[in-house]
């Protein structure tokens, strides 16, 4: 299914704010897209071009024991992140390349909120960014080329809104792979293949960043009138907004190591010896 090009043409678009950003901390990033989801009434797209230092990316859900390699993440000081949303783990870094929707639900036309619509219209967007650069892919809930993944999503849908966040994978220091576990449920297409030989690098691809975020504005502008925005001019001044994204700290992890390695036994506060 299309989503809004016969309806769009006879009435005016919706507005897009675009904020770019370059080399923004990942935590800064989540927290604002998550006070533009719940304290705004705006559609937003949030480009972040690479992050620092590298850091792990937990969905809300996500289970630190089966997901990271908890020991040498301690060892290395490599900061783990639980967003705000749903999805798997990623390690991101600078050469990472973020792009967000956050959306009101009536915001393209014919789009019902919910994550499969949400991925399919992600997907026939994206379709049209990396045509003539790749055998570009929807597969399962992840973007590839040919059979190889490149970019990651997750979601968040409230009541009135949703946001779809992507990490995309410009470049990849192979080293920082190996701070991440094979998860125990992954995509049918994965066919238990490591880290490197599932992944690949946009930049084998598209001949620059600036293509791939120029393209995106260009897409957009199928379905919203783009403005480029600053945050200064659209946040309120005075906001006590809490995110629900936060950083595990190394104490968080070091229990999660001594619970994994305590018998349940003793864990259990009345268990029979």
């Amino acid at each position: 299914m299309t989503f809004g090009s016969v309806i769009e043409r006879s009435v005016a678009r919706p507005l897009m704010r675009l904020v770019t950003m370059g080399g923004a901390p990942i935590l800064q990033q989540l927290h604002l897209e998550e006070r533009l989801l719940r304290r705004t009434s705006d559609n937003w797209c949030i480009v972040n071009d690479g992050t620092a230092p590298p850091t792990i990316v937990m969905g809300v859900s996500g289970k630190v024991s089966e997901l990271v390699e908890i020991r040498p993440v301690l060892q290395d000081h490599v900061p783990v992140v639980r967003r705000f949303s749903g999805g798997g783990t990623v390690i991101v870094d600078q050469g990472t390349v973020f792009v967000t929707f956050i959306c009101n639900k009536t915001a393209v036309a014919g789009l019902q909120p919910f994550p499969r619509d949400i991925m399919s219209w992600t997907g026939q967007l994206y379709g049209k960014v990396f045509r003539g650069f790749g055998e570009f892919h929807l597969r399962e809930n992840d973007y590839a080329f040919d059979h190889r993944k490149f970019g990651g999503n997750a979601q968040s849908i409230t009541k009135d809104r949703w946001v779809h966040h992507t990490s995309f994978l410009w470049d990849y220091d192979v080293k920082n792979m190996s701070y991440l576990k094979n998860p125990q449920r992954a995509p049918e297409y994965r066919q238990a293949r490591d880290h490197t030989d599932f992944l690949c690098r946009m930049n084998e691809y598209m001949p620059s960043r600036s293509v791939f975020t120029e393209g995106i504005t260009a897409a957009l502008g199928d379905h919203f009138t783009v403005q480029h925005t600053e945050l200064e001019t659209a946040l309120p001044d005075h906001d006590d907004f809490v995110p629900s994204t936060k950083v595990l700290s190394p104490q968080d992890l070091q229990d999660i190591i001594s619970a994994k390695e305590t018998p349940t036994s003793q864990r259990v506060q009345g268990w029979p010896h």
